[in-house]
């Protein structure tokens, strides 16, 4: 299933795509996607529905992030080893963790902001994995019964905030906007390998980032069953796994940062594609 959320901001409602890609109301079905409707049996409810019979969803509505009520927003920094290479940072022998304050999520096709004081705002095409169930202790071959589904995400950072001065790297990863979510969650069973998916990004028309997941140094399985040891992770809770090389930050013979009135094309096979313009914040 290919489920999303559409409407204003703060007053998204649940719909799903139906076999001919229409949208469809989830309205009254559901309350949201978020929580117990993530669970696997919540999701056995979704796939039961006869789509056909869902209200159909005229026009062509926002989409919001396609998960609301996010708890957790976790993600993984230096994941791909050529990513980590570009940047000047070594390879890490196990997964770099780090937070992203759940007000910086948005819609996948939102603006995106460069806050006041940013000089050096970097884009970061990622796989985001949504959690479907409580994992705790979960070994990696039990980790992706876990999973609920996958989405793409745009883990924007203001390079400056981040590296620069003195504390975590929260601040410059947490701005407004800085955390397009989707436009789909695609639910599990229609990813059947997370470990082979194209993923790019695209700043005015030219092509910066083109990787593929397998060569992540960490996976998925492992991603998720490394973070249950130190947290209980609940439906809703999302990680993004990081990013393939060809952010602004590694760009030769200098870096090259996003700045007001351009915009961004990104997505992952299978997954969707996103676009965001990015504005003064």
């Amino acid at each position: 299933m290919k489920l999303l959320r559409y409407g204003e901001p703060g007053r998204e409602q649940p719909g799903v795509l139906d076999s001919r890609g229409g949208l469809r109301s989830l309205a009254g079905v559901i309350g949201d996607l978020r929580g117990d409707a993530l669970t696997p049996a919540g999701l056995a409810a979704l796939r039961a529905l006869d789509l056909e019979r869902l209200p159909r969803v005229e026009g062509t509505p926002r989409l919001g992030p396609c998960v609301g009520g996010v708890g957790k927003f976790l993600c993984i920094g230096l994941n791909y080893a050529d990513h980590a290479a570009e940047t000047g940072a070594q390879v890490p022998v196990e997964p770099v963790v780090f937070s992203k304050a759940t007000s910086a999520i948005c819609g996948p096709f939102d603006d995106v902001e460069i806050p006041r004081g940013g000089l050096k705002t970097d884009w970061e095409v990622e796989l985001g994995v949504v959690i479907g169930s409580k994992t705790k202790y979960v070994t990696p071959e039990r980790a992706l019964e876990h999973v609920a589904g996958y989405c793409v995400i745009n883990d924007l950072s203001e390079r400056a905030f981040q590296l620069e001065g003195t504390g975590q790297w929260v601040k410059g990863k947490s701005c407004d906007t800085f955390g397009p979510m989707g436009p789909y969650l695609v639910t599990r069973d229609e990813v059947p390998d997370p470990q082979n998916l194209h993923l790019w990004l695209e700043v005015d028309g030219r092509r910066f980032q083109d990787g593929n997941t397998k060569t992540m140094v960490f996976t998925v399985a492992f991603l998720v069953s490394y973070l249950s040891r130190f947290m209980s992770l609940h439906p809703g809770d999302v990680i993004s796994t990081g990013t393939p090389p060809g952010v602004g930050l590694g760009q030769k013979p200098e870096p090259i940062y996003l700045r007001a009135g351009q915009v961004m094309r990104l997505g992952i096979d299978g997954l969707g594609e996103q676009r965001q313009r990015t504005v003064a914040g």
